[in-house]
């Protein structure tokens, strides 16, 4: 009898969950990978089976698999994964034929039930699920809650280290996640929970659901929700005073961060909420303002754009609008989803290039043959940006 390929078995089981969580493409993107790699080496293109045993053509010339074969800023599967967008729209669709329902998903990943492949992930060194979601330490909880308000509604997960103690004033700072993630990938990519538990302090998670943007995405580029008091800025900053109303959090130490659109969404809640946020952090995002529509996103991501001018908002003072936010920007200067550009353009908004502004440049690299990395600091407005020529960006 053929020996189960550990890792087949483990990826096969994740498809089987990211399908009953109605997360198609990416189980179908998963199960491309898996073939693919699985495909003898002797076998042509033309002879592969494809992610539902349709026959369809492989990939051309796949690179090897990697953990996140996405950008994260359009949501956009790379070539490998045989996914494409559209220009318009930018959401991910597959060759009509190559495409599962998600009868015929679900069909393939029965057959592959039948056949014997999940019974053997009792032979694994720990149960995949495991390694998926990270444990919650004993006494700490990782919750579901909603936001409902005057601007709608969000889902969001809040983590509450255990050694949280009744009415302890803590920090609070709210991660938001890439286009085609979730909290809980999030919160698995980052480790901020870890980290919480170690520091204690409060982590919220918000949820971008495909309702709002079939990718996932914050609607960074919706002129909607770049203004204070609107769309998506005003879920946000009810979230975070909801988890305010709910728990001791020190109103000095409020911070906010994101990766790629979610750093672009928190970008923007600095520019519009400073009175709120005592730092931001934005990895391969984009200056608040930097595109109203679409095509102007695809724009700014290629090229970088800087953002717009704010003016302030009925209920919002002068002070409010004007004060400058601690900002540290995290960017590949080989970025080639979110041009680095924009990581200029980010800390331009949030104040760095003023004339005096004091600038030291460092140069390192992470021990252990990790990525090199420049350091830039601008001491006056406390800006800081991070960039790694080797790392990939989104």
């Amino acid at each position: 009898m053929t020996a189960i390929d550990p890792r087949l078995s483990a990826g096969m089981l994740e498809a089987a969950r990211l399908t009953r969580e109605a997360r198609l493409s990416e189980a179908t993107a998963l199960i491309q990978r898996l073939l693919q790699d699985k495909r003898p080496s002797g076998s042509v293109p033309g002879a592969w089976a494809g992610a539902a045993g349709t026959g369809t053509s492989s990939p051309a010339a796949a690179p090897a698999s990697r953990p996140l074969d996405m950008d994260p800023a359009t949501g956009v599967v790379n070539a490998d994964t045989a996914l494409h967008r559209d220009a318009c729209s930018g959401i991910r669709i597959l060759p009509s034929a190559a495409l599962p329902t998600s009868k015929k998903l679900r069909g393939l990943l029965d057959q592959i039930d039948r056949r014997g492949v999940m019974q053997h992930l009792a032979d694994l060194p720990g149960r995949p699920m495991e390694r998926v979601r990270s444990r919650i330490p004993d006494g700490a909880r990782f919750e579901t809650a909603i936001h409902a308000g005057a601007h709608g509604s969000r889902a969001f997960k809040l983590y509450v280290p255990s050694g949280l103690r009744a009415g302890q004033l803590v920090p609070l700072v709210m991660m938001l996640h890439g286009c085609t993630q979730s909290p809980d990938d999030f919160a698995a990519g980052t480790q901020m929970n870890k980290l919480a538990e170690e520091q204690i302090f409060l982590v919220a998670y918000p949820a971008q659901p495909a309702s709002a943007n079939a990718q996932k995405c914050w609607n960074w580029f919706s002129p909607g929700d770049q203004e204070r008091d609107s769309g998506e800025p005003a879920l946000l900053a009810g979230i975070t005073r909801q988890v305010m109303r709910d728990y001791a959090v020190d109103p000095a130490r409020i911070y906010v961060a994101g990766l790629s659109a979610g750093g672009a969404a928190a970008a923007i809640m600095a520019a519009t909420y400073p009175d709120l946020y005592a730092a931001v952090g934005v990895h391969s995002g984009l200056a608040c303002g930097a595109a109203r529509d679409i095509p102007s996103a695809f724009a700014a991501m290629r090229q970088g754009k800087a953002g717009t001018r704010l003016w302030p908002s009925a209920g919002a003072t002068s002070s409010q609008i004007g004060r400058t936010v601690p900002t540290i920007v995290f960017h590949a200067e080989r970025d080639t989803t979110v041009h680095p550009n924009n990581s200029d353009y980010v800390l331009a908004q949030a104040g760095a290039t003023a004339g005096n502004l004091a600038t030291t440049v460092e140069r390192g690299q992470v021990p252990n043959g990790g990525r090199t990395f420049t350091r830039s600091v601008g001491s006056s407005t406390s800006c800081e940006r991070l960039t790694a020529p080797r790392m990939r960006g989104g």
